[in-house]
């Protein structure tokens, strides 16, 4: 699999280009927005685009969902549907924060703890993490040993819980109960930022590194 990050909106949020190399298909997950950007990549790789996949519901992330899902006829999985309430306010945060009018969706599938997402011959494993908002989920590839984190972790950091319906406790207990066990080997893609590795936020994160109280 094949992973090209792609910063988008003035927020420089990481939108993440997979392709399963096999079958050159691939998914976009959180399309907030620069959407001529993210098509010509999916153009220059020459790859078909089978689904786009969302972490959480912030404009950021998942503005130019409905637009590009419209536009190349594929289905928006993903986050979980504690973040309906988020997607149905898109028109007042895409307003709140300058960003082009965005209009509110259902997506085609809501995702839960324990969910499999497949494009190409990959297959993704869903963990509900909330914490950053109620609804966020992280995908996994267990055989590459890649998680795409939205703003659950950064390196060095740990997403905002000052939102509404966030929450401190949540957040930490989803880091660590759910992210930390999959592996300290365990490459992740947050949704800002550089790329780090479970095992180095581990020793080194001021958050949620070992030994500091939740």
């Amino acid at each position: 699999m094949k992973v090209t990050l792609i910063p988008v909106t003035p927020f420089q949020q990481n939108c993440s280009l997979l392709v399963c190399e096999a079958t050159r298909r691939a998914a976009v997950v959180d399309p907030g927005g620069d959407l001529d950007r993210i098509e010509a990549e999916l153009a220059r790789q020459e790859v078909q685009l089978e689904k786009v996949l969302l972490t959480h519901g912030h404009v950021d992330h998942c503005a130019g969902a409905k637009t590009l899902a419209a536009k190349y006829g594929v289905p928006i999985e993903g986050p979980h549907e504690d973040e309906r309430f988020w997607i149905d306010m898109l028109p007042q945060q895409s307003t709140r924060f300058g960003f082009p009018a965005a209009e509110a969706f259902e997506p085609d599938r809501w995702l839960n703890n324990g969910d499999t997402v497949r494009f190409g011959d990959e297959d993704l494993e869903v963990y509900h993490c909330p914490g950053h908002t109620p609804g966020h989920v992280v995908f996994f590839s267990r055989k590459h040993r890649l998680a795409i984190v939205g703003d659950v972790l950064f390196a060095g950091s740990i997403g905002r819980t000052d939102f509404p319906r966030g929450n401190h406790a949540d957040l930490i207990r989803s880091i660590r109960e759910r992210l930390w066990p999959l592996g300290d080997d365990v490459t992740f893609v947050p949704g800002h930022g550089p790329v780090s590795t479970f095992g180095e936020e581990r020793r080194s994160n001021p958050y949620v590194a070992d030994g500091i109280p939740g």
